[in-house]
């Protein structure tokens, strides 16, 4: 049976609270896949990526980066939760690896086998954790920002890199595209990039609605996409 329970912890010395999503029947500790959410914070969106991550037989871990019971409903509240830490890279980069750290020390995850997956600005968040050296196997980012940190780059970049790329997404057009491309190149990371003809930006996130900005949930996309990370993930961690 697939349970779901609640797990508590600390960031920058706030309440946050993630789920941690599992076959109950597994008695070892586990292959882990962290679940990073978009702009408007850990939803039950996010939470269903996390039981099909579990579904497939992994332990999966629903991240929450803004704190317990936080989360935007309005373009200008998710854009207040997001902003401060898309500007504030450094900052950010120590929030990731914190939670890192956190998921790690669960009895039910085997901390030598993690990886992560995100959404938007939680794509971004991957990224950054594999230009930081995180203890990670594989990062894979859905629609996400290629915007690179500024900062210093753990290199060579050791997990395994793959991102899945709207090439209608106005957030990361084709130049952005090249960029990560060349940067993830000098810092002699494995990555690839699968990009989707027409696809816009959110096209994993089933209520996205909003093609006049680009933005739009594509059913047979987001399903390419699930299939392809699946096979991903089975290479980073068995």
């Amino acid at each position: 049976m697939i349970t779901a329970t609640p797990i508590d912890y600390a960031l920058e010395g706030k309440p946050h609270q993630g789920l941690l999503v599992r076959d109950d029947a597994r008695t070892e500790p586990g292959p882990t896949v962290l679940v990073f959410h978009a702009w408007d914070g850990r939803t039950e969106a996010h939470d269903v990526f996390a039981h099909r991550l579990a579904a497939l037989g992994w332990t999966a871990f629903s991240v929450d980066l803004y704190g317990k019971g936080v989360v935007g409903n309005t373009t200008e509240e998710c854009q207040a939760l997001m902003n401060p830490l898309v500007g504030d890279r450094a900052r950010l980069r120590a929030v990731l690896l914190a939670v890192v750290d956190v998921v790690a020390a669960l009895p039910q995850v085997d901390a030598s086998r993690m990886a992560a997956i995100g959404f938007c600005f939680g794509g971004l968040c991957v990224l950054d954790l594999a230009r930081a050296g995180a203890a990670l196997k594989g990062v894979a980012s859905f629609h996400g920002l290629f915007i690179p940190p500024g900062l210093p780059l753990v290199t060579p970049i050791v997990p395994k890199v793959i991102a899945y790329h709207g090439w209608a997404d106005p957030m990361a057009k084709p130049d952005a595209v090249v960029a990560f491309g060349e940067e993830f190149t000098e810092a002699g990371a494995d990555w690839q990039i699968h990009g989707f003809g027409g696809a816009m930006h959110a096209f994993m996130n089933v209520g996205a609605n909003m093609p006049e900005m680009g933005i739009l949930y594509d059913a047979k996309v987001a399903a390419r996409a699930w299939d392809g990370m699946a096979g991903f993930l089975t290479e980073v961690l068995v």
